[in-house]
């Protein structure tokens, strides 16, 4: 917490604090006004910059992340209100800006009142010389509703961002799925996950479909696959100079997840580069160590605790009507493998079994009307990882191209699924295949039927190639009841097949209904399902 006294009961008492940031800095409330000004005769390349704008995550009713990254050696200052006028604004005197973190810094604000609009402005100022400061960047968002559910809730989904070679491209726009989104006014985004392409190079011109040519903004750590932690806090940084991201980012909180290109393509622990020419570092715990790391300091998450500082997966409440389960389906897993195992083991787990007994516990205990699992990869897609020296189909994800009964990771998710039977509206959203779908998992279709009825669905890429559609395997009786692929596989967003989801639930009828829409913010499905229960 930030302080042991929340502001709005700090300002109702009318007291003068000065406490103590989670992240070291001192806490100075009430009446700041606006920053300093610059010191006359200061030249602009002794200013700190502000690179990568700004960032909200991981918002609670009274708690929100603010990030955002400098260029050199520098102290953060927030600033906050529930009005744009800051005239009764909160103040905090962050973290300094090191190397040691790529110069990012956050602050986790507490206090904060539930169902408001906080407005934020956010500097940054020379340790030596408190008039040598940055521009100040502004923002705002909105925190959790308060516990009356009488208010709305809208948010989105996507993933798979900068993959195969498609970069910025300014001439197209950049990354305009992100201003498409932001126009939607969500609540907060989840980005489901391959949020950079660390195995990806990115060139100055690609040729796309029809002929046409992809030029990209490129810089040197995305020329190249990512091994050093250099270049991969450089793809990070890659996608944060989309004028598109940075305008929404300033605006719409963020959910942030992993999967395998954050790394490398398809890692687990037991990932073998001896082959891959394009890597001179072969050591995949190598490899992965600075892939989270770079991942962890560029995402607007708050660190789970002290004892496990690097884990990922976590429960993000808004209000009554929603409760969010970010799963993490690559730290756990075992090695990608035909899949068939009779039995649970290390050699089958995929979530692994702490996680799936927090998910199951999560659930069962929640209150929320909905209760949303967002997972990094699909259930029933059978996705590949090419063949094993024996000619046999290696598995990437849950599915093994078996329709029969559960066999390999299936095995933990049959379990998962017959543990939650009885815990109503649950609904699963996931990207990773670079399309959209709607799937229908019903068990009067399914060779393993002891599960409730739900609902999965895909959206993505953002800004990378579009694939699909993909083959169903049957273990859980999946139907694709809606899917939207391209023709011609790694279409370029020139193509338009980049899409995100959105979710509304209605605060009267407690119904959800969850709508994916393209880069153009165009409506391509939509289903409304009714609350159970309710």
């Amino acid at each position: 917490m930030t302080s042991s006294i929340s502001r709005r009961n700090f300002l109702a008492q009318g007291g003068a604090l000065v406490g103590s940031s989670a992240l070291g800095g001192s806490l100075l409330l009430g009446g700041c006004g606006s920053s300093s000004p610059t010191a006359i005769g200061v030249s602009e390349n002794e200013r700190p910059k502000m690179l990568s704008g700004i960032q909200f995550g991981d918002v609670t009713d009274e708690r929100a992340i603010i990030w955002s990254r400098t260029d050199r050696n520098a102290q953060m200052i927030v600033e906050y209100d529930t009005s744009d006028r800051f005239n009764n604004s909160s103040r905090i005197v962050g973290p300094t800006a090191s190397d040691a973190t790529d110069f990012t810094t956050r602050v986790d604000l507490s206090g904060l009142p539930a169902g408001q609009t906080v407005f934020v402005r956010v500097r940054y100022v020379d340790p030596n010389n408190s008039k040598i400061e940055s521009e100040t960047i502004s923002g705002q968002f909105r925190t959790t509703p308060a516990a009356d559910g009488t208010r709305a809730v809208r948010f989105h989904w996507s993933g798979d961002q900068c993959g195969q070679g498609w970069g910025i491209n300014t001439d197209f726009g950049g990354m305009k799925i992100y201003e498409a989104m932001r126009l939607r006014d969500p609540d907060f985004f989840i980005h489901n996950g391959d949020t950079i392409y660390a195995d990806g190079p990115i060139l100055a011109q690609v040729t796309a479909e029809n002929g046409q040519v992809w030029r990209n903004l490129v810089t040197e750590e995305v020329s190249k696959v990512a091994e050093t932690l250099k270049e991969y806090r450089g793809r990070h940084a890659y996608n944060m100079m989309d004028a598109n991201f940075r305008k929404f980012a300033a605006q719409v909180p963020q959910v942030w997840q992993w999967d395998d290109h954050e790394v490398t393509n398809n890692y687990s622990a037991s990932k073998d580069l001896s082959a891959d020419t394009r890597y001179t570092e072969k050591n995949i715990a190598t490899l992965t160590a600075r892939g989270r790391r770079a991942f962890l300091e560029y995402a607007p998450m708050r660190y789970y605790k002290q004892s496990e500082p690097q884990r990922i997966y976590r429960t993000i409440s808004h209000g009554p009507l929603l409760d969010v389960f970010v799963v993490d389906m690559r730290s756990y897993r075992g090695p990608n493998s035909t899949n068939l195992q009779t039995a649970e083991d290390a050699s089958s787990a995929f979530l692994g079994r702490e996680q799936v007994e927090w998910l199951i516990a999560g659930l069962k205990a929640s209150t929320a009307t909905w209760k949303v699992i967002s997972a990094d990869m699909p259930i029933g897609l059978n996705v590949g990882d090419g063949k094993n020296a024996q000619g046999e189909a290696l598995w990437e994800a849950l599915a093994n191209g078996n329709d029969g009964a559960p066999l390999g990771r299936e095995l933990e998710m049959a379990r998962l699924l017959s543990s939650i039977k009885a815990v109503p509206n649950v609904v699963w959203i996931t990207t990773d295949v670079h399309y959209c779908a709607a799937h229908y998992y019903d068990p009067a279709q399914a060779r393993f039927t002891n599960f409730s009825p739900f609902w999965e669905f895909v959206a993505g890429p953002m800004n990378a190639g579009t694939f699909g559609p993909g083959v169903l395997d049957k273990t859980f009786g999946p139907t694709a009841v809606f899917s939207k692929s391209p023709l011609i596989q790694n279409s370029s967003p020139f193509a338009g097949y980049q899409f995100f989801g959105e979710v509304n639930i209605d605060p009267r009828t407690k119904a959800m209904k969850v709508e994916l829409f393209n880069l153009d913010g165009v409506s391509q499905f939509a289903q409304t399902l009714p609350a159970v229960g309710v």
